[in-house]
């Protein structure tokens, strides 16, 4: 489970639980939790009804408490005193990175303890609480307060993800005087690319993970804290408890939201029922679970409407789960159909030969213009909407043996509604600069920027060297003439042992890293994707070390 801090006798804190979690907590003489997340925050979060069900499972009193981020009221912490006051026993309190929750005890002993001791506390547990100074004294009928003001940076980057870390790490490495925070709420990092090998038995999971601590560049702060909006034109970000933490620079890389819900049924069935996602790290292993004791049946694969991350990995899924059932003898009593709510194969025409090579080799149905909108796990039953050629939409109903969902993407919820999203959610920029076209101290990668590039980790790798060097060029009021050129990289992985590794950049334009024919599934491409992508992630992108990237320079728009 997420770090558990014990900040009195009577009380812990911590991130995220998960149903698992919950005995171990009744071990430790935990008897009320106290979940202070509403609903649906991010895509990996249980809800409330799963936990209530564990606690009471383990004989533990539950209380849902949700409190929004960055919005703790009053009558929030009135609340949470008086839960704390008419609970039993020892209390585990928890949202999505501990902040909200210690925000609420903190200001709830305001009026009985020293703010300093409180403050102190949190500290001792990883917790800054300095910028609820003012409110804590003010609370606590004291306003002599130590004239702090918000934190303020250099840069701050909201996002600990690929993204994040890596323009982090770009940027200190060229100018290393510079403050800069990362604003992350989660313990763990990980390294998603290599979860479709998970789920097709050719990776272990647990080397797709590190602690968080462990992958912030050095010379970096990291504030561990979700953050909830944005006030540009004061240069300030919104945090979960309250906090405002001030900039002279930002960069905006929080990465997507995976709505799980948009699917009815979905959510309640995941890891069960033959319903499984490479798109989660917990269930990966499931895939591949799924995928050696299938012996016949049906096998559906699904692929939402665009923008997705990793466009090819809802049918990287799909090749590396046949050539398993080709290799054991199953293939041929298993129907495999690959449901695509586009209209086409590949976005980039030079792949989709190849592919389809192997979708007849394989004998894969395609279904396009199927889009998943229903699934009922125990029935196993899925329901699609079709549209035809005329623009007519209808549902069919398909059954399944097992079924790996690519669930709908979209910005997360604090950039969908904050100043800096372009008209559909994602943040707002020019897509050769990747600088924010009003606000020219902010700037955008990964998954959440608005740029019409593949949402994968190799365009990080080109884009954290753009921002770096456009973002230096604006804070010395130069011209930014570091160009991004829409590069992305999908190494579709057809067979276990071949890749075709799919380069190209915006428009479809090719962009070829080595001097061989790209549409030709490799051995030589499997190697670099299994062995040598993870080393040149963790150990050179999250690093500053920027092999293979050459940013191209000019005038944007040439």
């Amino acid at each position: 489970m997420a770090e558990r801090a014990t900040i009195t006798p009577f009380l812990s804190i911590s991130g995220q639980i998960q149903p698992d979690d919950v005995p171990e907590l009744a071990r430790a003489g935990v008897q009320t939790i106290i979940n202070n997340r509403p609903d649906d925050e991010s895509d990996d979060q249980p809800r409330s009804a799963e936990l209530e069900a564990a606690a009471r499972g383990q004989g533990l009193n539950y209380i849902h408490q949700p409190v929004v981020s960055g919005r703790i009221t009053d009558d929030n912490v009135a609340e949470f005193r008086r839960l704390f006051d008419e609970v039993q026993g020892p209390v585990h309190a928890f949202c999505r990175s501990g902040m909200r929750s210690i925000s609420l005890w903190a200001l709830s002993r305001a009026p009985h303890d020293s703010v300093d001791s409180i403050i102190q506390a949190a500290a001792d547990h990883g917790y800054d609480l300095g910028g609820i100074r003012e409110r804590l004294e003010a609370t606590a009928g004291s306003r002599e307060t130590s004239g702090s003001d918000a934190a303020a940076f250099d840069v701050l980057i909201i996002g600990g993800g690929a993204a994040g870390l890596a323009s982090a790490a770009s940027l200190i490495k060229r100018r290393p005087g510079l403050s800069v925070a990362v604003v992350e709420p989660r313990d763990q990092h990980y390294y998603q690319p290599a979860w479709t090998l998970v789920g097709g038995g050719t990776f272990d999971p647990a080397d797709t993970e590190r602690s968080m601590a462990s992958v912030i560049p050095r010379g970096c702060k990291w504030i561990r804290a979700a953050a909830a909006g944005f006030e540009p034109d004061n240069n300030t970000v919104v945090l979960e408890d309250g906090e405002r933490v001030r900039y002279s620079s930002l960069i905006v890389a929080p990465g997507l939201k995976l709505d799980w819900d948009a699917i009815e049924g979905l959510r309640e069935t995941l890891g069960s029922h033959g319903v499984t996602s490479n798109y989660r790290f917990d269930l990966a292993p499931y895939t591949w679970e799924l995928v050696q004791n299938l012996r016949g049946g049906k096998a559906l694969f699904t692929q939402p409407p665009m923008p997705i991350k990793c466009a090819g990995a809802p049918q990287k899924a799909m090749y590396l789960s046949c050539d398993h059932w080709l290799r054991q003898g199953a293939l041929n009593n298993i129907k495999v159909e690959f449901n695509n709510a586009g209209g086409v194969l590949f976005g980039v025409e030079t792949f989709v030969p190849p592919l389809m090579q192997y979708v007849e080799k394989y004998g894969i149905h395609l279904a396009f213009k199927h889009n998943l909108v229903k699934v009922d796990g125990p029935a196993r039953k899925a329901w699609f909407e079709v549209t035809d050629e005329q623009g007519q939409v209808s549902t069919v109903e398909k059954d399944f043996d097992m079924l790996h969902v690519c669930p709908p993407q979209k910005a997360p919820d604090f950039i969908r509604e904050s100043p800096l999203a372009n008209d559909a959610g994602w943040v707002d920029v020019h897509p050769e600069t990747l600088q924010h076209p009003r606000y020219r101290n902010v700037f955008a990668l990964g998954d959440a920027c608005g740029a019409p590039n593949a949402k994968t980790a190799a365009a990080v790798r080109k884009q954290a060297p753009v921002v770096a060097e456009n973002l230096l060029a604006a804070r010395d009021a130069h011209t930014l003439n570091t160009l991004y050129d829409g590069y992305g990289s999908c190494p579709l992985t057809v067979e276990k042992g071949k890749v075709v590794l799919a380069e190209f950049g915006y428009g479809g334009k090719l962009l070829p890293t080595f001097p061989l024919r790209p549409d030709v599934p490799r051995r030589s491409m499997w190697l670099l994707k299994e062995k040598l992508m993870p080393w040149i992630y963790f150990d050179l992108m999250l690093k500053g070390r920027e092999w293979l990237v050459n940013t191209e320079h000019g005038t944007p728009g040439e």
